[in-house]
């Protein structure tokens, strides 16, 4: 799709819902004059911009993603919707889709895990996941049986009453998903969860030990 029709199709979103450019402005973060170049196909909105936009139009990302032409693949998605995919199966989705060459680890996501594992027991960390998790699962939509999982560690992390290490583990990867950047970035839609779902393999992995 040309930036001028994903322009029309933004437009066409802001007038449904009777928001203003100004409005959306003060929403965003973005520039007006930034707003209004995307709706007259001067400039091309980046995933910065349609995360922000899908926020304010409360419409998924992907949508938006679509609009603006980034491709997602039924295959991609199907992979993803499955928690148990292996590593293997993941590398190989992420390099037939030109979008990430980097090599993905389970001890790359490991030790982001274990960082945000500290974090989860600071009253920082805390406030970041009571604060943003909703938003965080309203904003990805539900693309996963993953995603189950991480509301059932949410409500238990909440609820404070497990032991320490167990409040540890599961804080740290609701931080892991909540947080955008990570070891495969979360703006390759959709593939770019397919790390969310290691991360949580890794997690119920050390609880069960």
């Amino acid at each position: 799709m040309s930036t001028h029709n994903f322009g029309d199709k933004l437009k066409a979103l802001l007038q449904a819902r009777a928001i203003s450019i100004r409005k959306c402005s003060e929403q965003t973060g973005i520039d007006k004059a930034t707003i209004s170049r995307i709706i007259n196909g001067k400039r091309e909105a980046n995933i910065q911009h349609l995360r922000k936009f899908a926020s304010c139009l409360d419409i998924p990302l992907a949508e938006l993603l679509h609009a603006a032409g980034h491709p997602i693949h039924s295959e991609e998605t199907h992979n993803l919707s499955d928690i148990h995919t292996s590593m293997k199966e993941i590398q190989q989705t992420l390099t037939a889709s030109d979008l990430y060459q980097d090599n993905l680890s389970m001890d790359a996501v490991q030790q982001q895990l274990e960082s945000y594992e500290e974090q989860a027991q600071t009253e920082e960390g805390k406030q970041i996941i009571h604060n943003q998790f909703n938003k965080k699962v309203e904003e990805v939509g539900s693309i996963g049986p993953f995603i189950n999982q991480l509301k059932d560690f949410y409500t238990h992390f909440t609820q404070n009453k497990r032991a320490p290490f167990t409040l540890a583990v599961m804080g740290g990867v609701l931080l892991y998903f909540i947080t955008p950047v990570d070891v495969v970035p979360d703006y390759i839609f959709p593939i770019g969860y397919m790390d969310d779902a290691i991360a949580v393999q890794i997690a119920l992995k050390k609880l069960s030990n």
